[in-house]
């Protein structure tokens, strides 16, 4: 193929891919009753949220259906981005890069379940119930609420990358188990600082939640490596 039929070829996979992600969001959008029980479930039973500009809960709902959307189909996604480069990759990359991608986007999908799950509804509880004096009350808004678990979601998602990432910079030989090993003390410092930056609830037993299984991850990726190196 030409560099011009190339690019007709995306084009025609992002075309495909756009109607499939807006198919969802529409549908998404349709049965708001059921989208924000989801939303919402991390919410404790005593916190009552509040909208304060008149757009915003429409506009909200617009944005979560298109995240849902997305959530929808990426397998979809996935799999049309994988379709276009596969042509161009020998048998054994085309292995490689199905194991990679597997594994990336089931790595991502439980860092934002532990987030949903377990981190989330610790936070929520936490900052929400929190207060500098009793002078000044929590009134917590739809937006806020909806933006810190979209971002919390996200980062927890890219953290439980380590792995990939690693197995990516162990293929191009810029890491080596021996590396990770000799300076496992440090990463436990930046986990655990990592950690309470996305967790800033000052208990102990949340911060363990976060940091745990990030520290596994490390120890997971030195076995990817290592493998690797061989």
């Amino acid at each position: 193929m030409t560099f011009w039929e190339h690019l007709d070829e995306l084009r025609r996979r992002l075309w495909y891919v756009l109607l499939a992600t807006l198919a969802a969001a529409v549908a998404c959008f349709c049965f708001k009753e059921q989208l924000f029980a989801v939303v919402l479930a991390p919410k404790p039973a005593d916190m009552t949220l509040i909208n304060v500009e008149l757009t915003q809960q429409f506009l909200i709902h617009m944005r979560v259906a298109l995240w849902g959307g997305l959530i929808v189909v990426s397998p979809y996604i996935l799999y049309q981005l994988f379709a276009f480069v596969a042509p161009g990759l020998y048998a054994v990359e085309r292995r490689a890069a199905i194991r990679a991608v597997a594994a990336g986007y089931l790595l991502f999908l439980a860092g934002v379940a532990l987030n949903y799950f377990i981190i989330f509804p610790f936070t929520v509880r936490f900052l929400g119930g929190y207060q500098v004096s009793a002078d000044v009350q929590n009134t917590i808004t739809l937006r806020s609420y909806i933006s810190v678990l979209g971002v919390m979601s996200l980062v927890m998602g890219v953290v439980f990358e380590l792995p990939v990432l690693c197995w990516l910079l162990a293929k191009i030989g810029v890491l080596k188990a021996s590396f990770m090993r000799r300076y496992r003390r440090h990463a436990v410092v930046v986990i655990l600082i990592l950690g309470a930056v996305i967790t800033p609830t000052g208990d102990p037993f949340t911060l363990a939640l976060v940091s745990v299984p990030i520290y596994l991850l490390w120890e997971a990726s030195i076995l990817i490596v290592k493998h690797t190196e061989r």
